[in-house]
């Protein structure tokens, strides 16, 4: 049997969701495919994890380059991290295909999939949100929350604002988000005043991109989230905001649109949000600083079952 699953873009929230603000994740139309009939030849950390916790009998077979810095040509399970969730759609898709194999209807996948996933996933990387569990499962965008007294995680379908234009761009970097996390926590410990004040600006901000009834307000909303994040990078010395997103961002301004990183930053992937494309002249400017515009679409299906 086989099973693809979805990557993600982080919109909104990244960093304060831990802390119990609502954050936006939307599932693009790249995927990872498993198979369950043939065997695996690599076995990540999160589904090791699912085998350990007895969600998993064995790894599966699975094509991930869609969501890797990989060539086409390159073995399937290679690739560097690129910033869509490659970890996550891994043991979703794995999930899924052995569980369509075990006879669980495809109505019923994602949300069978869904707390096994989350349960393996927060077990070999501690501390994250499962936000790109969430994604990978349900597909769409949705708004997902982490109740603050049990971590339960809370995700459901949300609409993006009309006229809103979002755009992908992969950095030249790649970038560690477990290490960029574990910068901000130690943050937190030795400035918690400092900490708390900035991330009470980026989940204020988180908040309003939420409430946002028009375009003009969601980018407002997220453009506030940059400078907090930028303001909290430069504390923890993590640069969540590098040099070339941030000579970006100010191009962006021009346009009245806003451009930083798409969830964790200090590399990986980030994004343009405004009320059209990005100009020629961001563009040209991109490209000098090593960036590249990554064509993809926002709201892909969730887990499911392909022929085959």
């Amino acid at each position: 049997m086989k099973a693809r699953a979805p990557g993600k873009v982080v919109l909104s929230g990244a960093y304060s969701v831990l802390e119990g603000a609502p954050a936006l994740v939307a599932a693009v139309d790249r995927y990872v495919v498993a198979d369950s009939v043939r065997p695996a030849t690599t076995i990540t950390a999160e589904v090791g994890a699912a085998i350990h916790l007895g969600a998993l009998d064995r790894g599966v077979w699975f094509d991930a380059r869609p969501l890797r810095r990989a060539a086409a040509t390159a073995p399937a399970d290679a690739g560097g991290k690129l910033g869509l969730g490659s970890s996550a759609a891994i043991l979703v898709a794995s999930l899924g295909a052995v569980l369509l194999a075990r006879g669980v209807p495809e109505p019923a996948l994602a949300s069978t999939v869904f707390p096994l996933a989350l349960r393996a996933h927060r077990a070999a990387q501690p501390g994250g949100s499962g936000i790109d569990v969430a994604a990978s499962c349900f597909g769409g965008v949705l708004r997902f929350e982490l109740d603050a007294g049990d971590g339960t995680a809370n995700a459901r379908a949300q609409e993006l604002p009309v006229g809103l234009v979002l755009e992908i761009w992969v950095c030249a970097a790649e970038a560690s988000t477990q290490a960029m996390i574990a910068e901000v926590r130690a943050l937190r410990a030795a400035e918690p005043e400092i900490y708390g004040r900035l991330i009470a600006q980026a989940s204020a901000a988180a908040r309003d991109v939420i409430e946002a009834s028009s375009a003009g307000s969601w980018i407002q909303g997220l453009a506030e989230q940059f400078r907090a994040l930028a303001a909290l990078g430069a504390a923890a010395g993590s640069a969540i905001v590098t040099p070339e997103v941030a000579a970006l961002g100010a191009l962006a301004r021009e346009q009245d649109a806003c451009f930083g990183p798409a969830g964790a930053g200090g590399g990986d992937i980030a994004l343009w949000a405004g009320l059209a494309p990005s100009p020629a002249r961001f563009r040209a400017r991109a490209a000098e600083l090593g960036l590249s515009a990554l064509p993809l679409a926002i709201g892909a299906a969730g887990v499911h079952r392909i022929p085959g």
